[in-house]
């Protein structure tokens, strides 16, 4: 029988789910609502409903791992979730549980991983990711802010679990208080709901939606200020992992990815304000793969390497 690859994506808001074939490419696809709301074991029982759709669409039960995409990351020590802004799942021995409720193998990794797994193999990084120690850099920028490293065609992981997680450095001294217990991260600067919030006050209350936001710099003056900060925060928050990891690639996923400053000239020269190489001379580029690219990535663990 052919090879079919399993993977779920698993979202704050939706539940994605598809079956791949021997060439990896989506036979099936399916997304339901998360109703994080309804708590954990909830969020537990709508994995299964998925997993029991994907099997009779697809007409193939799982036969062997399911890879699952999910925010946060397993503690190597205690087997539990962290760092997830679900914070429903943090705490929870989240991969234990699922390969009980599921009966199967389950390869668990963090979202922001397996989009850059995916991008860097099938999408955006796939002309530049050419030797094993080519290095892509993944960004999560929608309602929390993550990151991946891929060498190769192998996920980073780190000592901690943790390699590829900027959006808990610090950016603001002081800054807005994060879930994480920290304060100033970098998400509570640089994510959707962060921006939008920045908006609201320097406009005297008014709300936008980070699209509009981007769409009315001209006109709007707290608009302007909004991606003015964006930019700068990014160009500061970004630059710091250049210096250290010195990607080939980074590929920009999320909602707030979709801003278009942030491929601009102005994006580049804030980065390189912060840069010790002084030019920024690696492609900064949006995702080829649209929303499939989470869901691509957590199947692909099932045949990738991780470190």
């Amino acid at each position: 029988m052919s090879i079919r690859y399993w993977g779920i994506d698993l979202g704050g808001t939706k539940i994605e789910g598809a079956v791949l074939d021997d060439r990896r490419q989506p036979l099936v696809r399916k997304r339901i609502p998360t109703e994080a709301s309804g708590g954990y074991r909830h969020i537990l029982s709508r994995i299964e409903k998925l997993v029991r759709m994907l099997a009779d669409e697809s007409g193939f039960p799982p036969a062997g791992d399911i890879g699952i995409g999910t925010p946060g990351r397993i503690d190597c020590e205690t087997g539990l979730l962290k760092n997830s802004n679900t914070i429903c799942l943090n705490g929870k021995p989240l991969h234990a549980d699922l390969e009980e409720l599921l009966q199967t193998p389950v390869k668990l990794d963090n979202d922001a991983n397996c989009f850059t797994l995916a991008e860097s193999l099938f999408g955006a990084g796939r002309e530049t990711i050419q030797r094993s120690s080519d290095v892509a850099f993944g960004i999560i920028l929608g309602t929390g802010v993550g990151g991946g490293i891929v060498f190769g065609d192998t996920v980073i992981h780190g000592a901690h679990g943790i390699a590829g997680e900027w959006g808990h450095n610090e950016l603001l001294p002081d800054g807005e208080s994060c879930y994480c217990g920290k304060k100033g991260c970098v998400e509570t600067v640089l994510s959707g709901p962060a921006l939008e919030r920045f908006y609201t006050i320097r406009s005297g209350g008014m709300w936008k939606s980070l699209k509009e936001i981007a769409a009315t710099t001209e006109e709007d003056k707290a608009a302007a200020e909004t991606i003015e900060r964006l930019l700068g925060g990014f160009g500061k928050a970004v630059a710091q992992v250049i210096n250290i990891l010195d990607p080939h690639i980074i590929i920009i996923g999320g909602g707030v990815g979709n801003v278009k400053a942030l491929y601009s000239p102005a994006a580049r020269n804030e980065v390189e304000k912060h840069l010790f190489n002084g030019s920024l001379d690696i492609p900064v580029v949006r995702p080829e793969l649209g929303d499939s690219a989470g869901v691509i990535g957590a199947a692909l663990l099932t045949a990738g390497k991780s470190a």
